[in-house]
């Protein structure tokens, strides 16, 4: 019976000091989280605005010179930037991430797959090990973006993009990326990088855009901008999908926590209990022992 209730104490112990660890993440997640999502929050509404205003110039121009990122040919090699995290603990973060590339590439590409024609760029560690690990073309050129996040570094890895793509090394890029919405809620989107989708116009009515400078200027010098905004956004949205996600978990881990303790107390009290019963039963039956004999 002692033994039991020195296993219990220690598992007791052992609870408390992982909550106490699940506890503290909580409240690093929470910090960054902060960051995270006042960066996305001020971005969005800018990187939204750009794309469309992108995409309405670019299906206002029919066969202009300076659209070849916007040219539409054959797929045959496929391009996926999967956006995931470098650090576990975040729940189903990755996973679901993980699963959203796999689905894209069974549902629309399974044809150049089969053929070895699809190839993944990873940022993040997490991406990189399960795509490597199963035996996926995978390439590591940008995987530690998140070690230091800034516009320039996400600007080298959308204009790689954008030269490759030029050179017809692939015939179109997507990214696989986490939506924001709030701590316990994220989104996960396959979004078009390349070429650059085209708005359906809705009946007779066509945008109408005075250039100045002339149409082909302005476009060559805003549509790379506009991509790196792009791209920029997708990974301050899974930045903050992050953070949120693992802020949640650690929650739910404290949580459970307090279930297990209250359990394990429930359990040495009864244990304590029955062993002070069982010594008072020895004790009154020695007692009556002695005053029999």
């Amino acid at each position: 019976m002692a033994g039991q209730l020195k296993e219990v104490r220690n598992r007791i112990k052992s609870v408390q000091s992982t909550q106490q660890i699940t506890k503290a993440m909580k409240m690093v997640s929470a910090a960054k989280l902060r960051r995270a999502q006042d960066a996305i929050l001020q971005m969005r509404p800018y990187a939204n605005k750009l794309q469309e205003l992108l995409s309405n110039i670019i299906s206002s121009g029919e066969g202009e010179v300076g659209m070849k990122l916007a040219a539409e040919r054959p797929i045959e090699n496929v391009l996926l930037i999967v956006i995931t995290s470098d650090r576990g603990l975040a729940g189903a973060f990755n996973a679901n991430l993980i699963k959203a590339a796999k689905s894209v590439i069974n549902e629309k590409y399974s044809a150049q797959y089969s053929k070895g024609k699809v190839t993944i760029w990873n940022m993040g560690k997490k991406g990189y090990e399960h795509f490597t690990k199963n035996k996926y073309h995978t390439i590591a050129d940008h995987k530690d973006i998140f070690l230091n996040l800034t516009f320039e570094n996400v600007q080298v890895a959308s204009k790689a993009a954008m030269k490759a793509y030029e050179e017809k090394q692939f015939d179109v890029v997507e990214i696989v990326y986490s939506e924001f919405k709030n701590a316990a809620t994220q989104r996960f989107k396959v979004e078009r990088f390349l070429p650059i989708p085209r708005v359906e116009k809705k009946g007779n009515v066509q945008a109408d855009f005075i250039f100045e400078p002339d149409r082909a200027e302005l476009v060559a010098e805003l549509m790379p901008k506009i991509l790196n905004t792009q791209l920029y956004k997708a990974v301050l949205d899974s930045n903050a999908s992050e953070h949120g996600a693992r802020m949640t978990a650690m929650d739910k881990a404290s949580e459970n926590a307090n279930e297990l303790l209250r359990s394990l107390r429930i359990s040495y009290n009864r244990a304590r209990q029955a062993a002070i019963t069982t010594e008072l039963t020895e004790i009154v039956s020695g007692a009556a022992a002695l005053q029999e004999g």
